[in-house]
């Protein structure tokens, strides 16, 4: 009876042991590292990485997980290995004398091969289960297999022989890696190893419009999920780092967490609040816009509140880049002093995208920053097509913001198919895209900026002027007129002239209310001197009424005197 998928989905996976190699971003794509006790074959052209990622694997293993290895190269002697390494910090000459690891060099000489049926590996077995035994290897390496059968033409003696060996590493439990040379349309040489193995790993070095870019692909793995894409690796002076880009699982957190712009107008356009923590932004505009200014202006706000910023610069060096920042009175030196902000400056051309993807991805690994700025994206154009651009920004996009990282694009509108297809390509990805463009009116040019779209919030539809000056960015609120919206110097003149005319309002207001006043104090002396002159008239009727009663007393009394006076003459 057959499983249904569902069914097949419910049964528990089998463990499978495996051995970590401590290879950035190898372990992810494998699962958990190489299979444990079992031969990995990795292959490869000249140049590719081979060597550096067995002694990657030999390393690890004696300084992290405890698990001495045994190197066997049918190439480069001991004390080349040594020298090779120790630009990594590698110290293999330590770590022999610590009995961690083995180094041992077989010459072969393809003169002393005999071609007969009596050609066997007991020799090497000798000597390898020896160098084992001797450290208690729990790993090996035999760099490169080709040079074991390099005189044989044979096919059933290499295939018995190879069949042994790979039996023989088996039974000796230990975790190996063989490197094999890349043959003319197989895998290796000899078309035989990669059947035989239990894990196959192809390194590619490719070089495209002479940009070179190394690649990984894991061929097969038998017992095992891995990945199945290419992933582009690194090599640096801390060694290899895997890059496992082709995630596209939208499953990341969001934050309703908002950080300014570094420009206050700007925030006003945002409610107030500036952009999401952990979002998108791209600022795209014609040359000489300001985009890089709005690109360090949100840099220096973000260090301004002790965050750590990491700005890749691919048209200006760092020194001009804070030169030119300081003319609009952003310091940005204080904050590379503060270790918060670290530049990163280095042409399109010295990679290629999957290279440049792999450095952005190590640095942003070391430094852990809050905020990342890319200036200008359209630059790497020169290095790649606009899908093979947009799929890169897609896969830094998805690793930023599953780490909550803010990261700001700039992009070059030059009014061409290519950059159109840009800008539209990449602001489908972003969650916020401003817009910088040349207003030209009355002979002079000015910048508008416009807010094209911010998920998640409300924003303003206006257009408003950009103005850059030696105290920083500033968006000047909208500006109408009878003719409409009015930029640079018409704003100024339309200004100058409403301010004109308010004073001139102004001074006519004070002409008339000071006429007023004069007029309310000469009508108040009126008053004052009409009531002086009731009063008085009231004072010479109050006289004229008193004498007349005193008169009218006098008399009567006198009248009363005579009476008196006739009666006692009588």
């Amino acid at each position: 009876m057959s499983l249904t998928s569902s069914q097949k989905s419910a049964l528990p996976l089998p463990s499978f042991p495996k051995a970590l190699t401590g290879i950035v971003g190898l372990d992810e794509i494998t699962g958990g590292g190489l299979p444990k006790d079992r031969p990995t074959l990795i292959c490869g052209g000249t140049g590719c990485g081979k060597t550096l990622f067995s002694i990657e694997f030999i390393v690890h293993g004696a300084m992290l997980y405890g698990e001495p290895g045994v190197f066997m190269s049918f190439e480069e002697k001991a004390e080349e290995l040594v020298l090779n390494v120790a630009s990594l910090g590698y110290d293999l000459n330590q770590l022999q004398q610590d009995k961690l690891i083995k180094l041992d060099h077989v010459r072969i000489e393809r003169s002393e091969i005999e071609e007969t049926g009596e050609y066997d590996l007991d020799g090497l077995f000798i000597r390898l289960g020896h160098a084992i035994d001797s450290i208690g290897a729990k790993r090996v390496v035999l760099d490169t297999i080709e040079n074991l059968f390099s005189g044989l033409i044979d096919q059933g003696i290499l295939r018995a022989e190879l069949r042994r060996l790979f039996e023989w590493l088996k039974a000796k439990k230990v975790t190996t890696i063989i490197t094999g040379e890349k043959g003319d349309g197989t895998l290796t040489r000899h078309g035989l190893e990669e059947y035989i193995s239990d894990c196959v790993i192809l390194l590619d070095h490719r070089v495209a419009n002479q940009i070179s870019t190394r690649l990984l692909r894991i061929v097969k793995y038998r017992g095992s999920m891995h990945g199945t894409n290419e992933y582009p690796f690194l090599i640096d002076q801390s060694g290899i780092s895997v890059l496992p880009v082709t995630s596209l699982t939208l499953t990341h957190d969001v934050t309703s967490e908002r950080i300014s712009s570094g420009i206050p107008s700007l925030d006003k356009m945002l409610e107030g609040k500036g952009f999401f923590r952990g979002s998108s932004i791209l600022v795209s505009g014609t040359a000489g816009t300001g985009k890089t200014s709005i690109a360090a202006s949100f840099a220096h706000e973000a260090c301004n509140r002790k965050e750590r910023c990491i700005y890749f610069a691919f048209e200006e060096s760092p020194q001009q880049i804070i030169r030119n920042m300081r003319s609009i009175g952003f310091d940005l030196q204080q904050h590379i002093d503060a270790g918060l902000l670290k530049f990163h400056a280095s042409r399109p051309t010295l990679n290629g995208l999957e290279m440049h993807l792999v450095s952005i991805h190590k640095m942003i690994e070391e430094f852990d920053p809050q905020l990342v700025v890319l200036d200008p994206i359209t630059n790497l154009i020169t290095v790649g097509t606009v899908s093979e651009v947009k799929s890169m920004l897609i896969r830094l996009i998805d690793f930023l913001q599953s780490k909550q990282i803010t990261v700001m694009f700039t992009a070059l509108s030059l009014n061409t198919i290519v950059s159109e297809q840009t800008d539209e390509g990449v602001s489908s990805l972003v969650d916020a895209w401003l817009l910088v463009r040349d207003i030209e009116s009355n002979g002079e040019r000015n910048r508008g900026m416009y807010v094209m779209k911010s998920r998640g919030m409300k924003h303003s539809n206006q257009v408003r002027e950009f103005v850059i000056t030696d105290e920083g960015l500033h968006l000047v609120d909208v500006f109408l007129s009878p003719e409409g919206v009015l930029t640079g110097s018409a704003r100024e003149a339309q200004q100058l002239q409403e301010v004109t005319g308010k004073a001139l309002r102004d001074y006519a207001v004070n002409r008339k209310d000071r006429e007023i006043e004069r007029k309310r104090l000469v009508l108040e002396s009126k008053i004052a001197s009409l009531k002086e002159e009731f009063e008085s008239v009231q004072d010479e009727l109050n006289k004229a009424y008193v004498e007349e009663e005193l008169r009218k007393d006098v008399l009567e009394k006198n009248r009363e005197q005579l009476i008196k006076n006739r009666h006692n003459e009588q």
